[in-house]
């Protein structure tokens, strides 16, 4: 959805800066504090800004603020006036941003969602490097080392700004290969004792990952790993049926989804900070990239079902 044209005399240009701010930080309060301003004024220069282009750029989900198709479209404008205002400045003042970030998140996250966030990112700053440990955890109390966290579930922390990012689905999967051997169950009662490929249950410690047990309660574990790639070769490979996550095992033709009416679970991507990370030009240039590539996703990390 395209902006149309743009008011001349409204001071859109720094209400465009403030909502990017808004964006970069998911609350109004940190955009707030980052612009020296208080959160009620930042709200009215939203809400002013909404009012100019005809229609909400944020509305409020039961997980946290999100973006709408104009909120995405505006996000890029404002995008284009930070970087117009930079060039005014001159280098001198507004110098290339550069330096390290560290981030942990799952291994399907890792793989999918940021290299295209980082490949953006690096375009317009190739002085930027990006850290990545994949892991499958709950999120730290102490995050030493890290600038950014992605975990499943919302997280519960202290001295830390969680911000949800995407709501993602897992679906059952059977490879083609597999199903014409042991033939395509035609209800969930004949999957009683069918083998399921997961994640390994005495160390899965995200309690939204402890799905299998709950929605496929009579399968039995035929292959385990902490790792989902692991789980999607597998399926892939014939050892079993595959609890995994769409947007991963849609991109396999050899994978059929199975009962997606019935078996599906919808889990929730949030990012953990500490604010004074957040604030960071380096991680807010970041956050601003992975969040408008969870929102390119979004229809493939939540498809129906």
């Amino acid at each position: 959805m395209a902006l149309g044209p743009l008011p001349a005399a409204a001071p859109i240009a720094d209400d465009l800066l403030v909502f990017l701010a808004v964006a970069r930080s998911g609350t109004y309060v940190t955009a707030a504090d980052d612009l020296g301003m208080n959160h009620t004024t930042v709200s009215r220069r939203v809400a002013a800004l909404e009012g100019r282009l005809g229609g909400r750029l944020l509305v409020r989900s039961p997980s946290g603020w999100e973006l709408t198709e104009l909120g995405r479209s505006a996000l890029a404008e404002a995008e284009q006036v930070e970087a117009a205002v930079d060039r005014l400045r001159g280098d001198r003042e507004a110098p290339a941003l550069s330096g390290v970030i560290r981030l942990s998140a799952t291994d399907g996250f890792s793989a999918l969602v940021v290299p295209p966030a980082v490949a953006r990112l690096r375009r317009r700053h190739p002085s930027i490097a990006v850290e990545i440990v994949t892991t499958t955890r709950r999120a730290l109390q102490h995050r030493a080392g890290l600038d950014l966290e992605v975990v499943v579930g919302r997280p519960e922390v202290r001295r830390a700004e969680a911000l949800w990012l995407a709501d993602y689905r897992l679906g059952l999967y059977g490879s083609r290969a597999w199903l014409a051997e042991h033939g395509t169950p035609s209800s969930v009662a004949e999957l009683t004792g069918a083998p399921l490929i997961y994640f390994i249950d005495s160390m899965l410690s995200v309690d939204p990952l402890d799905a299998a047990p709950r929605i496929l309660p009579a399968m039995r574990d035929a292959l385990t790993s902490t790792n989902v790639f692991v789980h999607v070769e597998a399926t892939r490979g014939g050892a079993g049926l595959g609890l995994l996550p769409c947007f991963i095992a849609d991109r396999h033709e050899d994978l059929v989804r199975l009962f997606p009416a019935v078996v599906s679970e919808t889990l929730g991507y949030w990012l953990v900070s500490r604010r004074e990370a957040l604030r960071q030009p380096t991680v807010a240039a970041f956050v601003t990239e992975l969040r408008a590539q969870v929102d390119r996703m979004r229809e493939a990390l939540l498809p129906p079902g």
